[in-house]
């Protein structure tokens, strides 16, 4: 399995951005997928969690309404569309699938993910 992100970039607060996180090797049925960032100096962060066949997402309250995950099946992709950037927001994201087997994490802890993409940097400011 490998996962690789993209679509990052600098831009000024208030713009939009779409990151892509295209995985290859194994099947995806059974997998879930998280978006992951990590500021310079922080730990890194739970960003978004998507189901991969129910679809089921959740979001950190901290970018709840305003950032949106997606996934499309037939590609094996995955999607964070940000809106409002905000400077704050700046930070390397990361994409991450999650094999379901390590249960014991909640999915917003970056332990129960299984792969990570190489993380693309986001840079907002004016």
């Amino acid at each position: 399995v490998q996962l690789q992100a993209f679509g990052g970039g600098l831009v000024q607060p208030g713009a939009c951005l779409r990151l892509s996180c295209v995985a290859s090797g194994r099947p995806f049925g059974s997998y879930a997928w998280g978006w992951f960032r990590q500021a310079p100096g922080k730990d890194r962060e739970f960003v978004a969690t998507i189901t991969w066949r129910a679809g089921k997402k959740t979001y950190a309250d901290s970018i709840q309404g305003r950032f949106t995950i997606s996934r499309d099946s037939a590609t094996n992709t995955v999607y964070l569309q940000m809106n409002n950037l905000k400077p704050e927001d700046t930070a390397i994201y990361y994409c991450a699938a999650d094999q379901g087997k390590k249960t014991h994490y909640t999915p917003d802890h970056h332990r129960r993910y299984d792969y990570w993409g190489q993380g693309t940097q986001v840079t907002v400011s004016s």
